[in-house]
């Protein structure tokens, strides 16, 4: 059980050419330490194994001498040894002495990988604020009877992720380490048992400001979670611990933003951000150009509707002010008391308008949810006396659900619903494309084509074919607009109003002229007037709307799809004067020679034609980005 007596060995004496007890010097050899001494992965091992390994090592003077199997047999049984206690070191860390593991706190299994879905375990801590020298107990536990193995427990600070702070060990499955030069500022476990909690307590320093504990736990070899994060411990040096704008974006705080990424100060940016303070205390921020109001809502759909809203605008005074909402989809959103807001924070410059504030009030949704999962909305539009009006604009949404609480920067954007877009495309088609060319022929190509089809002029079957489409793609596109719509608004705006009065209108128009009299009727003059007087009125209304309806859908600040209507509007009422001047010079026989084959009201005809599809073509691709 002693260790040997050195030994003493003479060895001759430098730069002598013989040896002599003169030259000689002695030189003290070190003890060969026992397998028992050797740090791990070597040691130590059971005294059978000891034993074995060293009468290997000597070669086992004696009896085994004349035994070579056997002493064969000694050495592979101590390569064996080497080999498993040597590859659980290389593979994990199963006595938790994972210091190397300090920064990343990731294990060393191989190539295996920190599993992405959510982790059945969670951190709770018996307080959500700290003073310095706090005791804090901690308890990582499974969730729904989930054990694990192995973890890492660090407490880092929200700024600066530094690890803060050091351990007191109460539980023996647990273990201090030194990490960054600090006993105890971690904490592992000891053996590979499964575990269901551990626990302990951390003490709390002076000026780290928030803290949040994070773990990785290791439930095998292959299968662990990293990132494993508790709520934010609040340091009441610093009750508001937080910042604004994109810094801190998915690291500690959640970010939304439209374009993605893009920085709160630039005009064309609309940004929210949402920050866990600890305990149901989140600092939201909310900021975009407006000349009315901004606001950011919680879903649980993506629908308008039992959704928690608020609002950042104009108050009747021009002031910006917070208010809170209930929307009920249809109408305009229920103002709430403010409750328990504080630290509100407001400011209007070149137009953007920027919002903060710290808000203890519950989430209220149609189903709440549990783990501060929502759908975000972040929507701008005007306001009126301090009284807001309905968005112009599609609100911009997060693509899926989103944690609040959560540390992640996600993009959105203002995707028009594929039913609205359907409405816009079939009225653009009915009233500048196939409305007009049929307009056109009635008015303008009576006498470019002199032929017949099926007993009835060509032009007068190209006009009637083109009409009944015009009205067909009217009708489908109302309905289409009420299905999106679910019902009337209440707070309906020009465009639904002026909508309704072309659909009207246009369902009565071939109405009438299918009960038109002869054409030889002395009351003939009466139905051409009224049926040219009512398609003037239902091209001015509907030309109207879909100018309204572009406003909506363009989320351009440009608004390019605005004034391409615009340009689409000249282009027609250009082509109209040039067909108006050529009638005229025909009606004096001025202009035209009656033996052409091809009229001039046909050439005007096919330039206007492509001209037409042009800008039909642009818009249509614009509410398709829509």
């Amino acid at each position: 059980g002693e260790a040997p007596a050195p030994r003493l060995l003479a060895v001759p004496a430098a730069g002598r050419g013989s040896i002599s007890p003169a030259g000689m010097r002695l030189r003290r050899l070190r003890p060969r330490p026992s397998l028992a001494e050797l740090p791990p992965p070597w040691g130590p091992l059971s005294v059978r194994s000891r034993r074995r390994c060293q009468s290997a090592a000597r070669g086992n003077r004696g009896e085994r001498r004349s035994q070579p199997g056997a002493r064969m047999e000694d050495w592979v049984y101590c390569l064996f040894l080497f080999c498993v206690v040597f590859c659980a070191r290389i593979l994990g860390f199963p006595d938790g002495e994972i210091t190397p593991a300090c920064d990343s706190m990731l294990p060393n299994h191989g190539n295996s990988v920190s599993q992405t879905t959510s982790a059945p375990y969670r951190i709770s801590t018996s307080s959500t604020s700290f003073d310095p020298g706090n005791n804090i107990t901690v308890t990582l536990q499974g969730i729904d009877n989930s054990n694990f193995k192995g973890f890492l427990l660090q407490a880092r600070a929200v700024r600066g992720d530094g690890i803060v702070g050091t351990f007191q060990i109460i539980d023996p499955n647990t273990q201090g380490l030194l990490c960054n030069q600090v006993q105890n500022s971690s904490m592992s476990h000891t053996n590979r048992n499964s575990k269901q909690n551990v626990t302990a307590i951390w003490v709390a320093p002076s000026g780290t400001g928030n803290v949040q504990f994070r773990a990785t736990v290791v439930q095998n070899l292959s299968v662990f979670w990293a990132d494993v994060r508790s709520q934010t411990l609040v340091s009441s040096s610093s009750p508001v611990d937080s910042t604004s704008g994109r810094e801190g974006c998915g690291t500690w705080k959640f970010c939304f933003s439209s374009p993605t990424g893009c920085n709160p100060d630039d005009p064309n940016c609309y940004f929210m951000s949402s920050e866990s303070l600890g305990g149901d205390a989140f600092k939201f921020e909310m900021s975009g150009l407006s000349d009315g109001y901004i606001a950011i809502g919680f879903s649980d759909d993506t629908q308008m509707g039992n959704d928690d809203i608020y609002i950042c605008g104009k108050n009747a005074t021009g002031q910006i002010e917070v208010q809170r909402a209930f929307s009920t989809g249809r109408t305009s959103p229920n103002i709430l008391s403010l409750g328990d807001v504080q630290s509100i924070m407001t400011s209007f410059n070149n137009g953007i308008i920027n919002c903060s504030f710290i808000t203890r009030n519950p989430i209220s949704t149609q189903s709440k949810a549990a783990s501060n999962l929502y759908f975000i909305f972040l929507a701008q539009g005007p306001s009126s006396a301090g009284q807001i009006q309905k968005h112009p604009r599609t609100p911009f949404i997060t693509p899926q659900k989103v944690n609040i609480s959560g540390y992640e920067a996600v993009g959105g954007t203002s995707s028009t619903p594929s039913i609205i877009k359907a409405h816009g495309a079939l009225m653009l088609i009915a009233w500048m494309t196939t409305g007009s060319i049929g307009m056109i022929f009635a008015r303008y190509l009576k006498n470019a084509i002199r032929k017949t089809l099926l007993g009835k002029d060509i032009w007068f079957q190209i006009h009637l074919s083109l009409m009944v489409i015009t009205v067909a793609e009217t009708i489908t596109a109302f309905v289409l607009a009420f299905v999106a719509a679910m019902g009337w608004a209440s707070d309906a705006e020009a465009h639904a109003v002026i909508g309704c009065i072309v659909m009207i209108l246009s369902f009565f128009q071939p109405m009438i002229a299918f009960f038109r009299p002869s054409p030889q009727s002395k009351r003939r003059f009466i139905f051409n007037w009224f049926h040219a007087v009512n398609a003037l009125v239902i091209k001015v209304l509907a030309v109207a709307v879909i100018f309204l309806g572009l406003q909506m859908l363009d989320p351009s600040p440009s608004q390019w799809m605005v004034k391409t209507m615009g340009g689409f509007v000249g282009w027609e009422a250009l082509v109209y004067i040039m067909l108006d001047g050529n009638a005229w010079l025909k009606k004096k026989e001025k202009y035209e020679d009656p033996h052409r084959k091809i009229k001039n009201e046909m050439v005007l005809f096919l330039i206007y034609t492509c001209g037409n599809l042009a800008f039909l073509i642009a818009l249509l691709v614009g509410i398709g980005k829509s």
